[in-house]
């Protein structure tokens, strides 16, 4: 069990702060975050810089250290000294909220396990702020993010989401969109609900709302510009199986059940560690200790 005060003055160690950025409207940053960033030792940038443009823009002079995945690793072991030291450190990604779709996540994980303090801001998110537009059942929604890109992880994911009832978000390149509503319209049938939101809160913001057969004729005719999110309604008639003949079993039998229906063994790893929700290398320590 851990407990923190986020703005206890007795802390012991220094304070990570995500900021979220602005999506495309500079005036969408909040007081609080220009503050923060004013006032903190250092910003962890995704892309210093995209981010010293918000800077020079807020007039803010704070020191920047890049953070992106591709140094994660590197970089962690850093930032977790600094807070040690008692330095105040602001988190942000190149627009919108850290960790969503963008790097964050195993920084925050780093400092709850050495417990320093983690305090988010409020802000920016595409995810939310296209949902209550789009016209579509704002809740409950189940928030995916990128689809894989392999086809065969992509079409594994719309398989096991094509009977969620949750509102789903996915968020989807300009170059991609074709090609990945043309993969929604194969799991999902061409009838259901969708909203393209494209370019959120910029100058050419733009909502095509109707079924995803309208949707792909509507890409297949239009040249594609500008970040988008995908608003997909829930399935409101779920095909559930009658029966699940993993019930019962541990996750070794599991793995076990997949390499016999084909898979290798690093697969049928894989494919459990999914199901459960657990890194792979769980489910590959516990299957390779026993066997």
């Amino acid at each position: 069990m851990e407990t923190q005060k986020s703005f206890d003055p007795a802390a012991k160690y220094g304070t990570l702060y995500l900021v979220p950025t602005p999506i495309g409207n500079l005036g969408d940053m909040t007081y609080r975050a220009v503050e923060v960033l004013k006032n903190a030792d250092l910003i962890a940038s995704e892309d210093t810089r995209n981010t010293q443009k918000l800077l020079n823009h807020f007039e803010i002079e704070t020191k920047q250290m890049s953070f992106h995945e591709h140094n994660t690793n590197q970089r962690i072991p850093e930032l977790i000294a600094k807070l040690k030291q008692g330095i105040t450190i602001a988190q942000v990604s190149d627009a919108g909220m850290p960790s969503i779709s963008d790097p964050g996540h195993e920084l925050v994980v780093a400092c709850i396990s050495q417990s320093i303090r983690v305090v988010p801001l409020p802000g920016a998110n595409a995810g939310l702020t296209a949902l209550i537009a789009s016209g579509i059942s704002p809740q409950p929604f189940y928030f995916y993010g990128f689809l894989p890109r392999k086809p065969k992880d992509q079409r594994e994911e719309l398989d096991n989401l094509k009977n969620y009832q949750e509102t789903l978000i996915f968020y989807e390149a300009p170059h991609r969109l074709k090609k990945t509503l043309k993969a929604l319209l194969a799991h999902f049938g061409e009838k259901r609900h969708a909203a393209l939101c494209r370019e959120l809160t910029k100058k050419h913001e733009e909502f095509i709302r109707g079924d995803l057969g309208a949707l792909y004729q509507w890409a297949d005719t239009t040249e594609i510009r500008g970040e988008f999110v995908m608003i997909v309604a829930g399935n409101a008639n779920p095909q559930i199986a009658d029966n699940n003949p993993l019930e019962g079993m541990s996750t070794n039998q599991q793995v076990d059940f997949h390499i016999k229906n084909g898979l290798s063994v690093n697969e049928a790893i894989k494919r459990v560690a999914k199901d459960h929700g657990v890194r792979k290398q769980i489910v590959y320590n516990e299957y390779h200790d026993i066997k």
